[in-house]
């Protein structure tokens, strides 16, 4: 598993099986930021965006390829190499799967047909898809992203996840759109948890109750409890507690707020608090955190 920071934001590589691996890349700036990576033609790329929106760039630029919101965009092609080189807007979070066509064989080895771009006419030549993410995938996509796990079973549950992704990516039924979770039926529900989301984020500092937030979008308190579980991966405060302390973790970064500064904007009253909860989250001090980044 390999994680470093792409300017304001992050990309993660987590290998999935051999020829098989995940790309998790958000960018939580005020501007574009690029990703690349060598793929070769040997594989097939899903990239899919839950939020914000990029491009994809080919050829030293000659041509692009845009991702919007709640879209999805298969890349393959047995003929030349499709390189990533992606632009990443801000506030924007992608996941990405690339596997070797022998390994994506090996999943439909049985039901080869069934997928478009595997059938004989068409396996031997380029397949650009773009697709609209049905509330199924965003909620799978969403736990792929957010999730509060023990370290040790990180990989595991990606791994669990990214085959429910690429069932669901490829389940054409008629309930392909219906959510796990009983309540979360329509793509309205769905949004108005992301809603909750937002608005304990953009209140972070001062967070509203369950019971306001609830009535806020329109939820009854169970329902958003339930529904913020099943697509966050957490309770809305322990959602909220680790978002503030990767805020945190970024502004520290920055250079440009001390301790005190910082927890006053993500909510702490006093320093000591927020020195605490950062140890709790971190297992070292605030300022030994800024320390360490200026003598790795």
């Amino acid at each position: 598993m390999e994680f470093k920071n792409v300017a304001q934001g992050s990309y993660e590589e987590i290998l999935i099986e051999d020829g098989f691996y995940v790309l998790k890349i958000q960018n939580n700036g005020i501007s574009d930021t690029q990703v690349c990576r060598e793929i070769n033609k040997r594989y097939i790329q899903f990239h899919f965006c839950l939020k914000g929106g990029g491009k994809f760039i080919f050829n030293q630029g000659n041509y692009a390829l845009e991702i919007a919101e709640e879209n999805s965009l298969l890349l393959y092609n047995t003929k030349m190499d499709l390189p990533l080189h992606l632009e990443v807007s801000p506030n924007s979070s992608i996941v990405s799967i690339v596997m070797t066509l022998r390994k994506f064989h090996s999943l439909f080895s049985d039901q080869a047909n069934y997928i478009p771009f595997l059938t004989d006419e068409n396996k031997e030549q380029k397949y650009y898809a773009q697709e609209t993410i049905s509330p199924a995938v965003a909620v799978v996509l969403s736990q792929i992203i957010n999730y509060n796990l023990h370290p040790t079973i990180k990989k595991l549950y990606i791994k669990g996840k990214i085959y429910e992704l690429i069932s669901l990516y490829f389940n054409r039924s008629t309930d392909a759109d219906v959510e796990q979770c009983p309540f979360l039926v329509d793509e309205d529900n769905v949004k108005r948890i992301r809603r909750a989301k937002e608005l304990v984020i953009d209140h972070m500092a001062e967070p509203p109750t369950l019971v306001d937030l609830a009535k806020e979008v329109g939820l009854s308190l169970k329902r958003l409890k339930e529904g913020f579980k099943q697509i966050y991966g957490d309770s809305v405060y322990s959602f909220l507690f680790e978002y503030k302390m990767e805020h945190a973790r970024r502004l520290l970064e920055s250079g440009q707020y001390n301790v005190n500064e910082i927890g006053h904007k993500i909510g702490y009253s006093t320093s000591s608090h927020f020195i605490a909860a950062f140890k709790k989250k971190y297992g070292t001090t605030p300022k030994k955190y800024v320390m360490a980044l200026s003598n790795p």
